[in-house]
């Protein structure tokens, strides 16, 4: 989430004087915590942390925490054009690109993945993943939050498992958030396809939008460095904590100690140098950041290793934008993109970003607590589409040239699995001929969602949060963890 600029702090006694002059009931109290917390830092955060006082989050043990990164292709990305070639299958189907053989034996995946085939050991591909929600919108609220209504909707009714898992594991006490968005997975077009829900906005992500690989990116108000706005943010501080010693003996609902963690956990995030070196990439050695990629992909894989090495739980982080062509995302319909122009234009992004990422976790050490993830909400049909472009530019020929594409298609996809402490090179599962479904090991939304909850320690077979009905609503409604992707090494 973006904070506010931090200048505005300048306002917090005018903010505070007006709410002490009113009296001190309970909805009065309510409006002077608001406007307390957002006034002595102006940060949109901590307004949020507030929320968190209506429950405790359940935890995990704080040594060797388990992570998980996240790599999302809004869209869907073709799964035969790069971890499921079909090269045995008609000319109808069958796209221009050959399979290599990777360092594994017996394991090939598309020639324009040269990177990944050579670190195969590194990962497992799940090839075998089927579910009915054929839109972007109900595609990845079936992946996403296990929503399985094949239908679209515009707000997911079900929080998202990243949301989940902040709300199961965040604790206010540490300097940095549980759950970081980098590019966030949040939006299809008007679509929300990812959010709290009834958790509440409390459990969203903290969003960082930009490009990490511009010389100008910087995330506002992260470990505060300038001396002058210290010594303002620590006076309004001491005249916060003197407000609040006159209110605690007349707050009976426990309100102030609860705003008191948040209010540290806000500032721990302002003033903490781990919190500001997590978010700086200029740390890293310039043969780092050229084997990542100089550009918003690899840089965005970059900062995500960073912040699970600083001790964030889940990172979820969207491949999208200028570097996937025209349409500027992974939905190859031959009416937006020529679909194999497409792939090759993004695949070599791709491929260097999500391999540096992959060899970067093994290197560190944090194979053994750190998942990584890479999918979108589908794949795309084994059958090619021709239909007339819509319009010219990167990866698309001019209006009304007739190209080809590939559509939605739910009833097959592949998903790459790295680190986590899993079995690696391997394939788990398969799909017919021509990939249109699987054959062999068919898992669903909700065997995915379980084996990620399983490796951050979540019991996701008994836990059950209440809804806006109070109703308790099971993280894991239907489903069970791949056992392939077990955790092995702990």
């Amino acid at each position: 989430m973006f904070l506010q600029p931090l200048p505005g702090i300048c306002t917090f006694e005018d903010r505070l004087l007006t709410s002490c002059r009113a009296s001190w009931n309970t909805a009065n109290r309510r409006e002077f915590l608001r406007a307390g917390l957002t006034g002595f830092s102006t940060l949109a955060l901590s307004d949020v942390l507030r929320l968190r006082a209506q429950a405790e989050p359940e935890r995990v043990a704080q040594s060797d925490r388990p992570a998980v990164i996240l790599v999302w292709l809004r869209g869907g990305a073709s799964h035969l054009e790069t971890f499921d070639p079909k090269p045995e299958a008609g000319s109808e189907f069958r796209g221009p690109y050959a399979p290599i053989s990777t360092n594994v034996p017996g394991i090939q995946i598309s020639e324009l993945l040269p990177r990944l085939a050579k670190i195969a050991d590194k990962y497992a591909l799940l090839r075998s993943i089927a579910h009915d929600g054929g839109g972007h919108p109900a595609g990845s609220l079936q992946i996403l939050a296990g929503d399985r209504d094949p239908q679209d909707k515009l707000h997911p009714i079900l929080p998202d498992w990243m949301s989940v898992a902040n709300h199961l594991l965040t604790d206010s006490r540490r300097a940095i958030p549980s759950y970081v968005a980098v590019n966030p997975v949040d939006n299809y077009d008007n679509f929300t396809i990812a959010g709290s829900t009834y958790l509440g906005p409390s459990r969203d992500p903290f969003r960082i939008f930009g490009d990490p690989s511009s010389p100008q990116f910087s995330v506002p108000n992260v470990g505060l460095k300038d001396g002058r706005q210290l010594e303002v943010l620590a006076s309004r501080i001491s005249l916060k904590t003197g407000l609040d010693r006159l209110l605690r003996t007349t707050d009976q609902s426990g309100m102030m100690n609860a705003v008191d963690r948040f209010d540290e956990q806000a500032l721990n995030l302002l003033t903490s140098p781990t919190a500001r070196g997590a978010f700086d990439l200029t740390q890293e050695s310039d043969a780092i950041r050229e084997r990542y990629g100089r550009n918003q992909w690899g840089q965005q894989c970059l900062m995500a290793r960073r912040l699970v090495e600083a001790g964030v739980d889940v990172v979820a982080t969207e491949f999208d934008g200028e570097l996937c062509g025209r349409v500027a995302n992974w939905d190859d319909h031959a009416v937006n993109q020529h679909v194999f122009d497409a792939m090759k234009f993004r695949a070599p992004t791709f491929d260097q970003a999500v391999s540096a990422l992959v060899e970067d976790v093994y290197a560190r050490g944090l194979d053994r607590r750190v998942l990584v993830i890479v999918t979108g909400e589908f794949g795309r049909t084994p059958r090619i589409s021709y239909v007339a472009s819509s319009g010219g530019g990167v990866a698309s020929a001019p209006a009304g040239t007739v190209q080809p594409g590939r559509d939605h298609w739910p009833r097959a996809n592949s998903m790459l699995f790295a680190g986590g402490g899993i079995r690696t090179g391997q394939v788990i599962g398969a799909t017919d001929k021509r990939g249109e479904d699987p054959i062999a090991r068919r898992v669903g939304p909700g065997d995915f969602l379980a084996t990620i909850y399983k490796h951050l320690g979540i019991d996701y077979k008994n836990v059950a949060i209440p809804n806006f009905a109070g109703r308790p609503i099971k993280i894991v409604e239907d489903g069970d963890a791949i056992p392939e992707l077990a955790r092995i090494h702990v």
